[in-house]
């Protein structure tokens, strides 16, 4: 019982940060029928929600990772009310694109921390790879509604208002998670008490980055997918709405089916007894193609098909690094290193944001999504490659 309130509120907090995720690139396209700016605007929102995760993972080792939890989540709901104010008091979108920017550093903390505690719910004998499948699924049931619910709201309300549904969300969310608290029987180790400047434990994962085997290989293999995910995420409402000619809700509605597509693989992840490194190579492969597709895609048909293998294998190949990753990194320096890695590995989706933002238009959008596979294909290769011999 105790388990499945914490899914609930993961499933919240997930679908308040999806419906402002949703709200960003698409509300710019509407207002400057730009692919570019499009593209700008989800590196701004992107580039601090990696590059916080150094930071927030090493908080994780130092305070307690459910209070920081519950931080991020009372902040990001303080942080949608002052921006719709500030909109409504100077105007302009550029406070829904600030103020995605401070709720995605935000989410990172909260991501962090729920990260730090995830391995501690592997009790029972329960496998960490099942658990991690449950806790994507319910994160994919809100990246599925989270677009459903904004293209609903924005029907009937401009932005401001749907950013204030997000807010309650994520104050529902965090009323979840003391209720999980109080109920759960679990322990939660106590984080190390550690002196000195934030950048020393940064030292320290960069270390274990480094040295410890297999680490740098994971590394790169992630790096490799998150030029497909960002560019995904960055050209997705201008090529669905723009190249192809489709309408918001039919965007909505394709977010909703490759999320559902993700929530059906994980439940098999979670059922079924699959070699780790085979989900990791069948997740790799699919996105790849799934990436060429949308590439050359003729029309929004095809885009769809590449579309669904992005997002429906995309949490697959996360459990598989999660999972690879948790028997790696040694347990009291988890957050830390896990913050390190998780900032590495995706530092090429604001990139590959950028890269849209210096397209002309979605014609050379479609030809960077197939040099950015290509790109991927290469890395991956060279990763798989060299799985047989330790990193140095």
């Amino acid at each position: 019982m105790a388990f499945r309130v914490f899914l609930a509120s993961l499933f919240v907090s997930k679908l308040a940060d999806q419906i402002l995720l949703f709200l960003v690139p698409l509300v710019v396209f509407q207002v400057t029928q730009s692919v570019a700016w499009s593209g700008f605007a989800f590196a701004v929102e992107a580039f601090p929600r990696y590059l916080s995760f150094p930071v927030c993972g090493a908080l994780c080792d130092r305070k307690s990772p459910f209070r920081l939890l519950q931080a991020s989540q009372v902040l990001r709901a303080g942080m949608c009310v002052v921006g719709v104010v500030g909109d409504l008091l100077w105007g302009g979108i550029g406070w829904l694109v600030a103020l995605s920017a401070v709720c995605g550093v935000l989410t990172t903390q909260g991501m962090m921390a729920r990260e730090v505690m995830l391995p501690q719910m592997a009790v029972h004998g329960e496998r960490f790879d099942r658990v991690l499948a449950w806790s994507q699924a319910a994160d994919q049931a809100g990246f599925m509604l989270g677009p459903m619910l904004a293209a609903a709201l924005l029907a009937l309300w401009p932005w401001q208002g749907v950013v204030g549904v997000a807010a309650a969300l994520f104050l529902l969310a965090d009323i979840a998670t003391v209720a999980w608290r109080r109920i759960s029987d679990l322990r939660l180790r106590e984080p190390e008490v550690e002196a000195g400047p934030l950048w020393r434990p940064v030292r320290i994962a960069l270390g274990h980055v480094w040295r410890l085997p297999g680490l740098k290989r994971l590394v790169v293999l992630a790096a490799g997918v998150n030029l497909i995910v960002g560019v995904t995420l960055a050209s997705s409402a201008a090529l669905v709405t723009g190249l192809h000619g489709r309408s918001a809700g039919y965007y909505a509605g394709l977010q909703t089916l490759g999320a559902l597509a993700t929530i059906a693989i994980l439940l098999v992840i979670a059922r079924a007894s699959i070699p780790v490194r085979t989900l990791g190579v069948i997740a790799f492969v699919m996105m790849l193609a799934g990436g060429l597709l949308t590439g050359v895609a003729p029309d929004h048909w095809f885009y769809a098909a590449g579309f669904l293998l992005i997002t429906g294998f995309d949490k697959m190949f996360n459990v598989f690094i999660r999972a690879r990753r948790q028997k790696i990194i040694p347990p009291a320096d988890y957050g830390k290193t896990t913050g390190v890695v998780v900032m590495l590995n995706n530092l090429t989706q604001p990139l590959a944001g950028l890269l849209v933002g210096a397209c002309a238009g979605p014609p050379e959008t479609a030809r960077l999504i197939v040099w950015l596979s290509l790109a991927m294909g290469a890395l991956g290769l060279g990763a798989f490659r060299s799985a047989s011999s330790p990193d140095r």
